[in-house]
């Protein structure tokens, strides 16, 4: 049984791009749509048993008509060679009252035939071409749908988490328990693992506020494989052991937190052993994902500040690219072209920001000069604060010689 696992397709980011005057869609859309054509062509020549999706389908919970047309479209190919499509709901696709539809409801309420969305946790058995699937299914855990309980509503954020924490390990435990040894079951969730290596554009919103889950939970030996969502890096959790417990990452760039992330999905294979049960395998399959490059460049100690940043552009490959030049230069050189940055930039997709940094001045500690020197030891620190005067010294010492010799003759006659 193979099966395709992507997940956090955010379709909808419109930041890094312009509108395409030939089509009225956002460049960046655009790019979303080609990761998510290229995932769904893989799925239809490899013949896939199912597409797997781990939440978050749009940016918002409220996509605008284009970016469901363009999603259903895909769908629709799916549909029609064949290949069913479950969906679990991501924080994303969460409205933020209770009661309101999820951003993935159309496709139930539709009764899309082959789709089914996971909005509730539950265990769904889905008929595919090479046999059944099970497919535990644990959605998003939202504090709103908690909260709306009579015992939970007056609890703290951290007690309102770590309740969820306890709750949702509760159930992957009833899961484990409700799966049926004859065919396969796979581990769907949207969820926060916290061995997880995060990247900067989801990071932000787990500091101390999101429900997390060890590894050895997540990992049940009840399950072939288990497939993760929320977390835009590709990585295993549990490599070198059973199950697999796998984030497929996100398909698409969305911020330069990501640029030196591969994107793709997980083409997964589930094959019954001799000894009786199942053994998964997985192969990370990369998309033709928007590149980001970010050009740094210190023009600090160069003559031609301009020459040498332009000549740094050059060397890297920027072409179709989301790109942002940083550049430093010296707090005295002449001003660098604008016009020959952006010449040179040309050839990328869009110019993120040129961002042109002022080198530190560089102060000197200053050599004290204290009343307990003699005069011989004060000059020299003097000169030291002063390096116009080096080429002085020999004379300004013989000059405070004389001086010092007047004062020292001035001072017997007076005293006799």
């Amino acid at each position: 049984m193979r099966i395709l696992h992507f997940s956090d397709l955010h379709l909808g980011v419109e930041t890094h791009g312009r509108v395409d005057p030939s089509t009225g869609l956002h460049t960046r859309v655009r790019d979303f749509v080609r990761s998510l054509g290229f995932l769904c062509s893989v799925a239809i020549e490899e013949a896939v048993d199912l597409v797997l999706f781990t939440g978050d389908l749009y940016k918002n919970c409220d996509p605008t008509p284009t970016h469901q047309r363009e999603f259903a479209t895909q769908v629709r190919a799916l549909q029609r060679a064949g290949i069913p499509l479950v969906m679990i709901v991501g924080n994303h696709d969460l409205p933020a009252a209770f009661g309101k539809a999820t951003s993935l409801d159309i496709f139930a309420t539709l009764e899309v035939e082959g789709t089914r969305v996971v909005r509730t946790p539950q265990m769904v058995t889905v008929p595919t071409a090479s046999g059944p699937l099970q497919v535990a299914g644990l959605p998003w855990p939202s504090r709103h749908n908690l909260r709306a309980h009579e015992s939970y509503k007056d609890l703290s954020q951290e007690e309102t988490t770590r309740a969820i924490e306890q709750i949702c390990t509760a159930q992957i435990e009833e899961f484990a328990c409700l799966r049926e040894p004859e065919s396969p079951a796979i581990l769907a969730g949207h969820l926060a693992a916290s061995a997880a290596t995060y990247s900067g554009s989801e990071r932000s919103a787990l500091i101390g506020s999101d429900p997390t889950f060890l590894t050895g939970v997540l990992a049940n030996s009840a399950f072939d494989y288990v497939a993760l969502g929320h977390v835009h890096r590709f990585q295993d959790l549990n490599p070198t052991a059973t199950p697999p417990v796998v984030y497929a990452g996100s398909i698409e760039r969305v911020d330069f937190s990501e640029e030196n992330e591969e994107k793709g999905f997980c083409l997964v294979e589930i094959a019954q052993v001799e000894e009786g049960g199942w053994k998964s395998s997985y192969e990370f399959v990369p998309t033709p994902a928007r590149r980001f490059v970010t050009v740094a460049v210190d023009a600090e100690n160069q003559r031609d500040p301009t020459a040498a940043v332009v000549a740094a552009i050059k060397s890297e490959s920027i072409a179709d690219a989301v790109v942002r030049l940083q550049y430093t230069v010296a707090r005295d050189a002449k001003p660098v072209d604008a016009a020959a940055l952006h010449t040179a930039l040309s050839s990328a997709h869009w110019v993120a920001g040129i961002q042109p940094q002022v080198a530190a001045e560089v102060r000197e500690r200053r050599a004290a000069v204290t009343g307990d020197l003699d005069l011989a030891d004060a000059l020299d620190r003097y000169i030291a604060n002063n390096p116009g005067l080096a080429d002085h010294r020999h004379k300004l010492h013989a000059c405070a010689l004389e001086l010092e010799q007047a004062r020292l003759t001035d001072d017997r006659e007076i005293s006799g």
